[in-house]
């Protein structure tokens, strides 16, 4: 068998998605045949033998799974604390799943909603990655009444800053679905995914968020899952998400 690229042969494996796999590697927690590796090296998943933190990876997938979740405010969207059990995490929801699935994407710990989990990296990239401008909606309520001039200028995009850098969100959909004295309720759609983008967008336009749930992704929709459910993507959704993707490997 030819060799392959050790972070296609992880991402394959379930393990992690392609990005946490390159993340691995540069880090150096991964070695094959006992031995280092560096972004680039390839490797043969049916004859070297492949580690990650010490733990060997399986060459290949039993199950792929694709599932959609309602994570529960308060939940970590990660498969561990860096603040040592701080939070409950997204994999304490998935005790009861055999595969070993972790998150597509975040949400950070005070938003819910939905969110996709799978074991299979290349599905995971492709949805995650930003070129693919997958679209996400949300309902978002703030303390204060917004008018359309507000709503307009979320729409055209706005100023954020993440970590000390400035950059403009792109436009997207902002529609007011409730405007009362203290309290407004927004449906927004964006097709990016900056790091607490909508929570950003708000207090740039002087909005405090008070709640902030995703419900959809793409044409994947939260439906009536409740905090902490979670079920299979049915093959229309998988479709939907990824037309080349075949669910048939399950």
């Amino acid at each position: 068998m030819n060799k392959i690229r050790l972070q296609k042969i992880i991402a394959d494996s379930g393990y992690c998605s392609r990005r946490k796999a390159e993340a691995y590697i540069e880090s150096g927690q991964v070695r094959v045949n006992g031995r280092g590796v560096k972004i680039g090296d390839k490797a043969d998943p049916e004859r070297d033998i492949v580690t990650i933190c010490g733990n060997r990876i399986g060459a290949v997938k039993t199950s792929l799974r694709y599932i959609k979740m309602y994570k529960p405010r308060g939940v970590l969207c990660s498969m561990s604390d860096p603040n040592a059990g701080s939070k409950p995490l997204i994999t304490d929801l998935c005790e009861d799943i055999p595969e070993r699935v972790y998150p597509v994407g975040r949400l950070d710990a005070g938003s819910e909603g939905l969110i996709l989990l799978t074991n299979d990296g290349e599905f995971a990239n492709r949805v995650a990655h930003p070129r693919n401008s997958v679209k996400k909606t949300y309902r978002v309520t703030v303390k204060e009444r917004v008018g359309e001039e507000q709503a307009a200028t979320l729409s055209a995009g706005v100023e954020i800053d993440i970590d000390g850098k400035k950059s403009r969100t792109l436009p997207c959909q902002v529609e007011i679905l409730i405007a009362e004295k203290e309290r407004s309720v927004l449906i927004i759609t964006i097709s990016e995914g900056k790091n607490r983008q909508i929570r950003r967008m708000c207090e740039s336009a002087g909005l405090t968020v008070s709640r902030l749930k995703r419900i959809s992704i793409g044409k994947v929709k939260l439906g009536m899952l409740k905090p902490g459910e979670f079920t299979d993507l049915t093959d229309q959704e998988l479709r939907s998400l990824n037309g080349s993707h075949q669910k048939s490997s399950q």
